[in-house]
């Protein structure tokens, strides 16, 4: 049996009068890869806090048979590191807050991380880390003995994580498996609940009819006849009174069975949304956007040089290349037609950043998304029930949302907006897992053209049809995802197999002249074999 690093009992938290966290026990041990996950506000950092002491919760303890390392998003100084580990995660001479991005903050914190740790903490770790960063980060995480890991990265959660604790309704569900792994369970949950409530539909449906029926057969209990003799009139007075309460006792029983009836509700399921994308007047062009003998600097700094790309019409296009390779560059060159780009003049575009500008905090989540909307009311309300704004919610000022539900309110403007060209910049960053697939999916289904950087791996794959990478400069296009260009690079180069073979060939003819009696340029040829088998050798 492992041993046990921590366990906490009897658990119970609040934030002014809300109940943000109730369980009865969790147990860590030694060994043990756990994800934690649950919708923005739902007490995932709250339960990291008290289970590494950090917070005391109302009732409850928490035991530690081991120190706790705890990497945090959002610190309040810049701890000593051993700059040999700064320098492996790119931060070599930048140790000051005030002089490092947000990527750069999440390396330092990831490099003031203990070694040999054995029980880690970690939260959100790859936020704003690019490709090369969040594989870094997962490496480094791979080697802790034992990770408690929160994360909106499903592929991290694939890689890092054995078992999944989801946070819900202030409780705790367990799951064993990776992030994967715990979606098959949920969708099987869901599927068992769906069908516990069709029988309990059918169930109360047969009684309330069967109740009915009895009702009505003791109300329709003949009267004696008008004719009838006295004594027969008693006796028949006597045999319907018995007979009524029969009725009247089976519909008690039939009741009394309805009452306790377990009642059971219908999972809630996803609602489906239909944009009429012809109200946006899309362009018709082949080629929405493109981009031609596109220069532009910083300062001494070359961003771009002569590069051209171009975003075809419907198209999911994933901009990828390392921080500072000039992504968000591109998307406010499109966004001011800076020079060397050209846009077809029906296209308008919608432009999702980090700043939120778009709302007004004042009015509420509906009047903000109408304000702006060529869809119909019920079209927004539907588009804003999919991103997981409900009901009375949708009543509230946006001033007070929190900043995820702020993000959502943003997109659905966006979706039900007269744009049909959507600039996408990191859109899932302080979205909670269901959200991002909530945002997953209307990217997919959305007709028009939409151009996203994100370091959500399985968001980006799932979405793009092809990508748009930055390297040395330039702007080199590929059909598919980002998974389908790694296979692609992993396989053999038609043109380097072209190539060997010439050179076999070539060789072969070289030994074959060079081996004929009385060869006339012997000393050339022998030059030419020395470089041809200097060549091969380089190549292998």
């Amino acid at each position: 049996m492992s041993k046990i690093l921590l366990s906490a009992s009897h658990i119970v938290q609040y934030f002014s009068d809300r109940k943000i966290l109730e369980f009865e026990k969790l147990t860590v041990y030694e060994g043990d890869r756990i994800g934690i996950v649950g919708v923005n506000g739902a007490g995932k950092t709250t339960l990291l806090n008290i289970l590494s002491g950090e917070l005391t919760p109302d009732e409850g303890s928490v035991i530690r048979e081991a120190p706790v390392s705890y990497f945090k998003q959002f610190r309040e100084r810049t701890e000593e590191i051993d700059p040999r580990k700064s320098k492996e995660l790119g931060i070599s001479g930048k140790l000051t807050r005030e002089k490092l991005s947000g990527g750069e903050m999440t390396r330092l914190g990831l490099a003031a991380m203990e070694e040999n740790a054995l029980l880690t903490f970690a939260d959100e770790p790859t936020a704003n880390l690019d490709a090369e960063g969040v594989e870094l980060c997962c490496r480094m995480l791979e080697q802790c003995p034992t990770l408690l890991l929160i994360s909106h990265d499903r592929a991290v959660l694939d890689r890092l994580c054995t078992r999944i604790i989801e946070v819900k309704d202030g409780a705790l569900h367990f799951y064993t498996g990776n992030f994967t792994a715990y979606r098959q369970q949920r969708e099987q949950e869901f599927k068992r609940r769906e069908f516990e409530y069709q029988q309990y539909r059918s169930e109360k449906a047969r009684l309330e009819a069967a109740a009915r029926e009895r009702s009505q057969a003791s109300r329709s209990v003949r009267k004696a006849p008008s004719r009838m003799g006295n004594s027969e009139a008693r006796l028949h007075k006597r045999e319907a009174v018995e007979k009524a309460e029969k009725f009247d006792n089976a519909r008690k029983s039939i009741l009394s069975r309805l009452e306790q009836l377990e009642v059971k509700e219908r999972p809630r399921e996803t609602p489906l949304v239909k944009i009429d994308f012809s109200l946006t007047d899309p362009p018709e062009n082949r080629e929405i956007v493109t981009g031609s003998h596109l220069t532009f600097r910083y300062g001494e700094n070359r961003v771009f040089e002569n590069a051209a790309f171009s975003l075809p019409k419907g198209s999911k296009t994933a901009l990828v290349g390392p921080n500072g390779a000039g992504k968000t560059t591109l998307m406010e060159l499109i966004i001011s037609n800076g020079p060397g780009i050209r846009i077809v003049p029906k296209a308008k575009i919608g432009y999702f950043k980090q700043g939120l500008d778009s709302l007004d905090l004042e009015k509420t989540v509906l009047e903000n998304v109408m304000d702006t909307a060529v869809q119909d009311e019920k079209t927004m309300r539907g588009i804003l029930a999919r991103l997981l704004i409900r009901r009375e919610d949708v009543f509230k000022k946006a001033g007070v949302l929190s900043g995820g539900e702020r993000v959502k309110l943003a997109f659905a403007k966006l979706f039900g907006s007269p744009a049909n060209l959507l600039l996408l910049d990191e859109p899932t960053n302080f979205l909670d897992m269901p959200a991002i697939e909530a945002l997953q999916e209307m990217v997919r289904e959305y007709e028009g053209t939409v151009l996203f950087v994100s370091h959500d791996r399985a968001f980006s794959d799932a979405c793009a049809t092809r990508l748009l990478r930055i390297e040395n400069k330039k702007l080199l296009s590929f059909d598919g995802n980002l998974s389908d260009w790694e296979k692609k690079q992993a396989e053999p180069k038609p043109q380097k197999q072209m190539d060997k073979a010439l050179l076999e060939l070539r060789l072969a003819e070289v030994v074959s002249r060079l081996s004929a009696p009385n060869c006339p340029d012997k000393e050339a040829l022998e030059q030419e074999f020395e470089r041809l088998i200097a060549q091969k050798n380089k190549a292998q």
